[in-house]
């Protein structure tokens, strides 16, 4: 017996009304356009049958109540359930301010979103993560990867407690065997980035204690995570596990994913994921957003391009790097698209080498693209 769902994904929507946008010459997204954004692809979703929406985090621009207010408002209005899960952008500190709210009222203010208590062993509480039953045989697990230290400021990079980490392993012990389960965090888990995990620009938007999540998931023949926090399209596997990362809704391209899954009820945890990604590409006042976007990316990428040549493994001199910048303009709109395609057969070859490694391959280096458009079957 065959069985159907379907559900969507928006990630790092970074919500900011009006009256809260706080300027930076540096960021590379668009908070201008977050609520017309949100409410465009809202009234997308709205079309569709769907059975379930995930935002994995930086659900507002850094954690203001007002903002997490008139999300969690909106949320509350629509026909299908919402799940969120916290970003390192709305939770800045351990201690709330006048403005900027703490864990603790994260869960009060997203209880209706994955926190509210289903089974007193699963959930529920004060606990920044969760795990519900969503559907029938079909359970999400939340979880909080933003961690602080004694100082209260936040935690560099993603990081799962011990306390997590126990309350998962003995949570995934109680799911049926028969369940598919979701898994969604905001930091990434397995590297979109060829040495992410060892960069260092990379790895503070990884899980610092990945290995151990990874051999729980694995051990609970878990096969997929949903996550956000990079602002890039891209699916990434360890051999039975997924982990599909989406695009901020404030940057280039403005993606959001629709997933339909097709699950066979004679193999347990097996499924097939029909993916299918689009993008903002236009909204009142920002007509033509997407070439709009590039440019705003583009014009802010010489530094952040600059830092990246003359770091490891590249280790460029800093005038060799300055010269390759002009061809480097959209390097990482293209990445953050998705399916990137790099030849740039004109540069240094050692350069040339390294860049065409974040070109959308598969194991035999052919380009394989599959990031935004794709069928997974686990």
């Amino acid at each position: 017996m065959t069985s159907r769902f379907r559900f969507a994904i928006l990630s790092d929507p970074h919500i900011a009304l009006p009256e809260t946008i706080w300027p930076s010459s540096k960021r590379f997204h668009l908070v201008e356009v977050s609520i017309p954004a949100i409410e465009q692809v809202l009234a997308d979703l709205h079309q569709l049958d769907l059975d379930f929406l995930l935002i994995p985090g930086d659900l507002t621009q850094h954690g203001e109540r007002q903002n997490h207010r008139w999300l969690a408002d909106r949320l509350a209005t629509l026909p299908y359930p919402a799940y969120v899960i916290p970003g390192n952008h709305d939770v800045i500190a351990a201690t709330a301010t006048d403005a900027c709210i703490d864990m603790p009222e994260f869960v009060q203010l997203y209880r209706k979103f994955g926190y509210g208590e289903t089974d007193p062993g699963l959930g529920g509480g004060d606990r920044p993560y969760y795990a519900q039953e969503i559907l029938p045989a079909v359970w999400l697990i939340g979880l909080n990867s933003i961690a602080f230290g004694e100082d209260g400021q936040q935690h560099w990079s993603g990081l799962l407690d011990a306390e997590q980490l126990a309350w998962l392993a003995v949570t995934l012990d109680r799911i049926p065997d028969e369940a598919l389960t979701l898994v969604m965090l905001h930091h990434n888990v397995l590297e979109h980035l060829p040495g992410q995990s060892h960069h260092s620009m990379g790895k503070r938007y990884m899980l610092d204690n990945a290995p151990e999540l990874v051999a729980i998931l694995e051990a609970a023949n878990v096969s997929l995570m949903f996550t956000g926090h990079l602002h890039v399209q891209d699916i990434a596997r360890r051999d039975t596990l997924y982990e599909i990362t989406t695009g901020s809704l404030v940057g280039y391209p403005h993606p959001y994913r629709i997933v339909q899954v097709l699950r066979d009820g004679d193999r347990p945890n097996a499924a097939t994921l029909q993916i299918e990604s689009r993008q903002v590409q236009s909204l009142p006042g920002w007509e033509n957003l997407g070439q709009r976007s590039r440019e705003w990316m583009g014009d802010r990428s010489p530094s952040f391009m600059l830092q990246f040549l003359t770091a490891p493994p590249i280790s460029l001199p800093p005038k060799a790097a300055q010269k390759l910048l002009p061809d480097l303009r959209n390097f990482w709109a293209d990445i953050s698209a998705g399916d990137a395609h790099f030849t740039f057969e004109h540069l240094p070859p050692m350069v040339r080498r390294h860049l065409q490694r974040f070109s959308a391959l598969d194991a035999e280096g052919n380009y394989h693209p599959i990031d935004n458009n794709t069928v997974l079957k686990i």
